[in-house]
């Protein structure tokens, strides 16, 4: 059995003075840069630390995986902060901070940001060989708290050993789905902040070419704004083909698209789970 990881009391989880000493050039890379406003930030925590995180990420044959499988992804998903390992825990707790969330204000000029403790639709997330996830921009809306508008994700890779050759960059899409501007590998201890509304198209929409015991891991976190009761737009996850994905793909894409749109409504109108949706998803599909 191994040695539990040891998280001394001083040891600081996210290092804002080297951030915030940056802050004025980081908010004008994030406004000017293309297809949208993003940042993407190399050896975002201390190299160790970020190392004791990637060693303490769950194993995919762990049941408290929950497995997203249908026709618009391949992916599962951990969304229970009691059930993660400690120091990954003890990070995200630090990412949902109030002082974390006003570095992240001032860097992505938004004020009023709110921290989501629930981890809907983030917290853990992993692929194997074959995953992927279709170009789309999020869920508007927060399932269980109606009037918090989505703004910013925040993704941090903890992949020590990935290769480019295994793919899994997430790609950055124009408004007009017509050419990716960006990919960004899953490459370890870099993170991806961006805003996230009507145009930030993303994914990695290629299978993942990893070997077996490999896998793509990511953390993720999401940070909202509260709106007035009808200043919420409410529009589930919307998946996109590419220009190459020709009528076929296309096609299954968009249906697959409306089966989440239903099962979003569902969830937020009657608290369905995601292992659920999981599972349903699947069988609308014809993908499990």
């Amino acid at each position: 059995m191994a040695n539990p990881i040891v998280i001394p009391a001083l040891r600081p989880i996210f290092p804002y003075e080297k951030w915030t000493s940056q802050l004025p050039s980081l908010r004008r890379r994030f406004r000017a840069a293309r297809p949208y406003p993003h940042i993407h930030l190399k050896q975002f925590l201390e190299p160790e630390l970020a190392a004791d995180m990637a060693s303490e990420f769950p194993d995919m044959a762990t049941d408290a995986w929950t497995r997203y499988k249908h026709r618009n992804e391949n992916k599962m998903g951990l969304t229970k902060r009691e059930l993660f390992p400690p120091l990954l825990g003890t990070v995200v707790d630090e990412l949902n901070s109030d002082a974390f969330v006003d570095w992240l204000s001032q860097l992505t000029g938004i004020d009023g940001l709110l921290a989501d403790e629930m981890l809907e639709g983030g917290g853990l997330h992993q692929s194997g060989p074959g995953g992927f996830l279709n170009v789309h921009t999020d869920f508007t809306n927060h399932h269980y708290h109606k009037h918090w508008r989505r703004q910013v994700n925040l993704i941090l890779y903890l992949n020590p050993n990935w290769e480019d050759g295994w793919g899994g960059a997430l790609e950055l899409w124009d408004r007009e789905m017509r050419q990716c501007v960006e990919k960004i590998a899953p490459l370890f201890n870099e993170a991806l902040i961006f805003r996230t509304d009507d145009i930030s198209y993303h994914g990695f929409p290629d299978p993942l070419r990893c070997p077996e015991g490999e896998s793509r891991k990511s953390l993720a976190l999401y940070y909202y704004t509260a709106e007035a009761e009808d200043g919420v737009k409410v529009r589930s996850t919307n998946y996109r083909s590419r220009p190459n994905d020709g009528l076929l793909q296309s096609s299954m894409i968009w249906l697959d698209k409306q089966a989440v749109d239903l099962y979003s409504r569902a969830k937020a109108r009657f608290g369905f789970s995601d292992e659920l949706a999981s599972k349903i998803l699947g069988l609308l599909s014809g993908k499990r």
